[in-house]
């Protein structure tokens, strides 16, 4: 399984590739008064509204820096009402994949409430590697920021 690799402060994470739209650099984005704090903004792309989630301030509370290799990561989000939308995730130090097996993934039976986008773990030479279960990313509530204008539930 190939995975993209990126960090969150000073620990690394992994999202299949297979979920991947695109990798793009960071671009300016419109802010989003009133949203949480972990939804950084809006841009167009190629014609759509995407609205972007920074991926550092959802797992650790504050936000990416502005860096050369913080990227926004492309994705399609399946939302729990069977629609999906196309979605922006901004990491810092996007810049490396890893081609491993999904069974070298460990479930260390470590299951945070509040944190089910955190998935099953690996070991390598440089420390653990978390998968982000892109499925469990949002609560119902968050996902409602991210239905097209004119759509409800």
């Amino acid at each position: 399984m190939l995975m993209l690799l990126f960090y969150v402060g000073p620990d690394r994470y992994a999202l299949g590739c297979s979920q991947v739209v695109e990798v793009i650099p960071l671009v300016e984005l419109r802010k989003l008064y009133h949203a949480p704090e972990y939804m950084a903004g809006l841009f167009n792309y190629r014609g759509s509204i995407v609205p972007v989630l920074d991926l550092c301030h959802l797992i650790q509370g504050s936000g990416s820096g502005n860096c050369l290799s913080t990227r926004i990561i492309l994705v399609n989000y399946q939302q729990k009402n069977q629609t999906s939308r196309l979605i922006g995730l901004m990491a810092e130090r996007v810049t490396d994949t890893l081609n491993v097996p999904e069974s070298q993934f460990n479930d260390e039976g470590i299951h945070l409430e509040n944190a089910a986008y955190l998935g099953k773990i690996i070991m390598d030479e440089e420390g653990t590697i978390q998968q982000l279960r892109l499925d469990s990313l949002l609560s119902q509530q968050a996902e409602a920021f991210l239905l097209p204008i004119g759509e409800s539930e």
